[in-house]
């Protein structure tokens, strides 16, 4: 059977007393008879070979009075600890009934098979008895009995594995092979919390599958994401915002896409969800250690000489020192190709071998410049940000006090195995002092941004994001151009799509590695004509990779600007 490891086995002293399901990490639910006769149960996950009991108590029950035609035979289990197994997945409602009759299966533990046996049922008819039950008949006239140990344990569907009901009662003669079963609705009535476990009907089975296989995969695999941004980025203008604490896990927001989840928007809604997930567990795993960074910086500024005049200084880093390499006062026409040679020019001076990293420190109204797409050579077109990981910085934020601030972050950013990202959608819902507020956070890593800086509603948002000051900034030239409050979210912006992916591809990305990781989706978007990467901007500032300016600016003090002819 699917995800067989969350059935339990129940001990009472040492005896096994019936059977349960493990249904969050540290829940079993059993039949309040199974552990009627004694304290301190026992739970034994049999799927799991040599895992020790683990000491459970009875948290809550359905009001059982000790007879078999009592209702309320319902019980409540927490574990001393939770397991690391992926819990039972619950079905719709009704989904063991139909016009044609359901496989159902059931595991439970008969007197001469503690390890675990199988038995194959269907429900009679869907009429509940005493409003309570469901009756059960044996699949084939043949088949293995319910008898004592069957208790408690979850009635699935054959097909897909997920839970319908628990076993309550058999027939008591081993040569009339029915019984009952509580379906998880009467359950939830008993135990509220059961009702965040139940899907709606809206899902499909093997949409419901493919999630939970996802997300079990992604346990396994210590998949790091915030799930409650993996969720507002799947989900629909209209669907319900993730709660206010988030999510504690990515099963909870899976459950959350699953169960809180109707109408038409709802399928896509999991579609995009497992899509997303998809995407960050097949996105490539990077080398742990941060590069050594050996950058060339390209200052650009206003020369104060004219609207055609470009102020332009070239330096290399290598070993902590800075190595100043040209400067002048450039026509914007012949910019490129100035920039171009001088960068050419600095490799000469960085350690053979070093990661190298080509920085463009950018007035703020510039920082939009396509800089990477400039030609990284006289005799070849590539352009420059699909040769070397390249990336701008705003040249306000190089004084004292914010090169400070963002040390500080980047030391924090150091611990962070993903680049954590605060969406800003093209509409700007989020007013510019919260956002402040966001990236002052400790893990705070990236602004995304759906729209250029140039935007009218998204600029303050943007501005805010660089005085804050977020270490990452990441948005697309070709993103939404709409700005408009009302295309936030919308399905068909570009602004969101840009973002989606952005946040399914980067997430697990640790921060000093994002230069290296857009050089990568720059070659992909340059190769691939509708690529989502088109025009994207990376704005990532961390001091330490620099010599501080004040250091070596009496230096340059004496080295004149002046025009190039």
């Amino acid at each position: 059977m699917k995800s067989a490891e969350w059935h339990a086995r129940i001990e009472l002293h040492g005896q096994v007393a019936g059977a349960g399901f493990l249904v969050t990490p540290s829940t079993v639910l059993t039949c309040a008879h199974v552990v009627q006769d004694g304290d301190g149960p026992t739970v034994t996950f049999t799927e799991l070979p040599g895992s020790p009991a683990v000491p459970a108590r009875v948290v809550a029950h359905g009001g059982w009075s000790g007879s078999s035609t009592d209702l309320g035979d319902l019980a409540v289990l927490e574990l001393d600890r939770e397991m690391p197994i992926a819990p039972a997945a619950l079905a719709p409602v009704d989904a063991a009934l139909g016009t044609s009759p359901r496989k159902l299966v059931v595991y439970g533990f008969p007197a001469g098979f503690d390890e675990g046996t199988l038995a194959e049922y269907r429900v009679t008819a869907p009429q509940l008895i005493k409003r309570e039950w469901l009756q059960l008949e044996a699949w084939h006239p043949g088949g293995q009995a319910l008898a004592p140990g069957f208790s408690g344990a979850a009635v699935t569907l054959a097909d897909t594995g997920e839970v319908v009901g628990m076993v309550t009662a058999a027939a008591g003669s081993r040569d009339v092979r029915n019984g009952r079963m509580m379906p998880t609705q009467v359950m939830a009535r008993y135990w509220p919390g059961l009702e965040s476990l139940v899907p709606t009907s809206d899902h499909a089975s093997a949409d419901r599958a493919r999630l939970r296989g996802l997300v079990e995969k992604a346990a396994r695999a210590g998949v790091d994401c915030d799930p409650a941004r993996l969720y507002s980025a799947a989900a629909d203008p209209f669907d319900p915002p993730p709660p206010e604490e988030g999510f504690a896990s990515l099963w909870s927001a899976a459950l959350f896409v699953l169960c809180e989840l109707d109408g038409p928007g709802a399928a896509r809604t999991v579609s995009r969800f497992a899509d997303r997930l998809e995407a960050l567990l097949h996105t490539p795993v990077v080398e742990p250690s941060a590069p050594d960074w050996s950058p060339i910086l390209v200052e650009l500024g206003h020369s104060g000489a004219g609207d055609g005049l470009v102020r332009v200084e070239v330096s290399a880093y290598s070993e902590g020192r800075r190595h100043p390499v040209d400067s002048g006062t450039v026509e914007q026409h012949r910019l490129h190709a100035y920039v171009r040679d001088r960068i050419e020019a600095a490799f000469r001076y960085l350690t053979p071998g070093a990661d190298e990293l080509v920085a463009f420190a950018l007035p703020r109204d510039w920082l939009d410049w396509p800089v990477d797409l400039w030609e990284s050579a006289p005799d070849d077109t590539t352009p420059l940000g699909c040769v070397y990981p390249l990336v701008v910085t705003d040249h306000a934020r190089r004084k004292a006090s914010t090169r400070h601030v963002l040390t500080r972050a980047w030391k924090r950013l150091d611990a962070l195995p993903g680049a954590r990202m605060h969406r800003v959608e093209c509409g700007g819902p989020e007013e510019p002092g919260r956002l402040r507020m966001r990236m002052r956070r400790p893990d705070a890593c990236l602004a995304g941004f759906g729209t250029a800086p140039a935007a009218s509603r998204t600029r303050p948002h943007f501005d805010t994001s660089l005085t804050a000051p977020a270490p990452v900034i990441v948005w697309s030239r070709d993103g939404c151009d709409s700005g408009q409050e009302e295309c936030a979210g919308a399905d068909g912006c570009t602004g969101k799509a840009f973002l989606d992916a952005l946040d399914a591809c980067l997430s697990a990305v640790p921060p000093a590695e994002l230069p290296r990781h857009i050089l990568a989706l720059r070659e992909e978007a340059d190769a691939e004509e509708d690529h989502w990467a088109h025009g994207i901007q990376l704005l990532w500032d961390d001091p330490r990779v620099f010599t501080d300016p004040h250091a070596v600016a009496a230096a340059h003090a004496g080295s004149p600007v002046s025009p190039v002819s």
